[in-house]
């Protein structure tokens, strides 16, 4: 009861002093009639309040880009100097946030298949509001349909994309991320208040030395090698690896931080591949970090692409994927399948497809690189292709359409023309919608001095990398339809290995049963004079192991190839070969025809 009844209760009992036939206890009529009273301005009191409250707050819309793992609108007081200047627009922004806000408490809470009718507001804001509600449905097929319609409504105002950030979940964003072209303004921005510091090198030395080869020990020594005095009296000093003792304590006045920040990457990019420790990374903090570090380094490429390397990395755990999208990587990665750079694009598209558990059922482990298809489509794939370059390439340089030089690129950029940094991407996508485009990517050396790895020599042979990439095609899910391989020089040779391979393992059968076909660019059936060249000159090449199993006229190469040719008429496999006949440049002094035609024909 209001503090005013009582008062008036109170006055009305002194005022009953008078003649004796007057009783001084009130009767329920009257004290029922007071109560009515008390209860009107009680009712007055609230609503008087009421409005005062909603005059002296307003709703603050510029937290949802301050605040984003915690509440994403707040209210604050208005200045009482200010409340007169309120514009008319500003009134309506409010009084349509609180609609909003109404309406999202009613619509949420009920159920599909109700209609909203009676519901008093907007069309268009109910419309966003069910597809929302629907990205939540136990159904998978409606969920799927309500991110497609979200997606391919471009009539959403500003307030409804932020407001759609803010409520949809990991799952419904990874969706979002993977359809062509989608808004961006779907995301909520990653967190900018990570501090960077030495968190890369010290993230690094926090995770643990077991489980992991040589070459993971090697980068990581290479990387602490150049942390900082601090960071040596933190760990103790010495990394011992083989019995050597590696010092990794140096002053950093000599040496770049990005190519301090590359070290680290490398030797990240390999303990991720490592499942135990993507767990030791993400609890460590390590995504936002990252995040942290992509930010920074907007002017290197490579840095980005090694990070994203090492986010597509963690994605083959599912585990992961909310702590990935809580830490903002799910709107980066939409950013970047928008790049017009095919390697960023596609280095973006693995990771999202990683994460994308709703409608890709395969996995693609480190190295294995999606071209086709990289967004979420109706169209049924019905076989795949796959690329495998050779010495010196890698999954998009080797499929480059040539190279151009300054000129060239300055007068490309004035006209529109065809060029492609990666052929199967942008042409064989665009002819043949249906097939799935995969290209894969291994280390391969001329020489020792080139490897990245000094360890990895030992596993530079056709047996290892063919039973490697097995592995990762399998996770792929390659060899459930039907198959046609692309092999460009010593990839043809891994190609032929891995056949063999699939020979001798009932789980690989698939594999043989639905190859189809397969074309050899430039590949040394019977060997190279490359391969004799870097020999007999071995004291200044010292030639890997890849180049030594290429020598001419080898007896290795010569029963593959026996051997494949024999697989190759039992399944009935379609084989189409090229040869070179123009010289490649091998270095600045170099230049020879690396794949003579007699060993290019099988």
């Amino acid at each position: 009861m209001s503090a005013a009844a009582l008062r008036w209760i109170r006055c009305r009992r002194l005022s009953t002093a008078g003649p004796p036939s007057v009783k001084k206890v009130l009767q329920w009529k009257d004290l029922s009639k007071l109560l009515d009273k008390s209860a009107i301005l009680g009712c007055l009191f609230i609503t008087y309040e009421v409005i005062a409250l909603d005059k002296a707050v307003t709703i603050d819309t510029s937290a949802i880009l301050q605040e984003k793992n915690k509440s994403y609108i707040y209210l604050r007081a208005t200045p009482s100097d200010e409340k007169d200047n309120l514009t008319g627009a500003r009134r309506e922004l409010h009084k349509a946030a609180r609609r909003f806000v109404e309406i999202s408490s009613r619509l949420l809470l009920q159920s599909l298949d109700e209609h909203f009718s009676h519901v008093d507001a907007d069309p268009h804001e109910v419309a966003l509001w069910v597809l929302l509600k629907k990205t939540q449905s136990a159904n998978k097929a409606i969920r799927l349909e309500a991110v497609q319609e979200l997606a391919d409504n471009h009539h959403w105002h500003d307030y409804q994309y932020q407001t759609a950030a803010q409520v949809i979940d990991h799952r419904t964003a990874v969706g979002l991320a993977r359809m062509p072209q989608v808004d961006l303004r779907f995301f909520r921005h990653p967190p900018d208040s990570y501090h960077l510091n030495d968190g890369l090198r010290q993230l690094l030395a926090s995770l643990p030395q077991t489980e992991v080869d040589k070459c993971v020990r090697y980068f990581t020594s290479l990387a602490l090698r150049e942390s900082t005095q601090s960071l040596a009296a933190q760990r103790g000093g010495l990394w011992s690896f083989g019995g050597n003792g590696l010092p990794y304590a140096q002053s950093l006045t000599s040496v770049p931080s990005e190519k301090v920040e590359s070290f680290c990457l490398q030797a990240l990019v390999q303990h991720s591949k490592v499942r135990s420790h993507c767990d030791h990374i993400v609890a460590n903090g390590g995504l936002q970090l990252l995040q942290r570090v992509y930010q920074l380094r907007t002017d290197s490429m490579k840095i980005q692409r090694n990070i994203v390397r090492i986010i597509g990395n963690l994605a083959l755990n599912e585990g992961a994927h909310q702590a990935i999208a809580q830490s903002g990587w799910v709107s980066v990665l939409a950013e970047m399948m928008q790049c017009p750079h095919i390697m960023q694009a596609s280095h973006a598209a693995r990771a999202l497809a990683n994460l994308d558990r709703e409608t890709v059922k395969e996995k693609y482990p480190d190295g294995v690189y999606i071209l086709h298809p990289q967004t979420r489509s109706n169209q049924p794939i019905k076989a795949d292709v796959l690329f495998i370059h050779g010495i010196l390439g890698a999954a998009f340089k080797t499929w480059r359409q040539k190279d151009r030089n300054a000129l060239e690129e300055e007068e490309a950029a004035k006209r529109e023309d065809d060029y492609t940094e990666c052929w199967p991407k942008s042409w064989l996508a665009a002819d043949c919608p249906n097939l799935r485009v995969l290209s894969v990517e291994y280390d391969s050396h001329l020489s020792d001095w080139m490897a990245q790895c000094p360890a990895e020599n030992q596993r530079m042979s056709l047996a290892y990398r063919s039973q490697e990439l097995l592995k990762k095609l399998k996770l792929a899910g390659v060899g459930e339809r039907p198959v046609v391989w692309v092999a460009h020089s010593m990839g043809g040779l891994l190609v032929k290995k891995m056949l063999l391979d699939a020979l001798q393992d009932p789980d690989m059968h698939g594999l043989l049963q639905n190859t189809k076909g397969i074309m050899f660019y430039s590949v040394p059936h019977y060997g190279t004079f490359m391969a004799e060249y870097s020999v007999n000159v071995r004291y200044l090449l010292f030639p890997s192991i890849e180049v030594r199993e290429l020598c001419k006229d080898s007896p290795a190469l010569r029963s593959l190839n026996d051997n494949f040719l024999n697989l190759a008429k039992e399944k009935d496999f379609k084989v189409l070969s090229f040869a070179e006949t123009l010289p490649t440049n091998i270095g600045p002094m170099i230049k020879i025809l690396v794949v003579p035609t007699q060993s290019a024909s099988m």
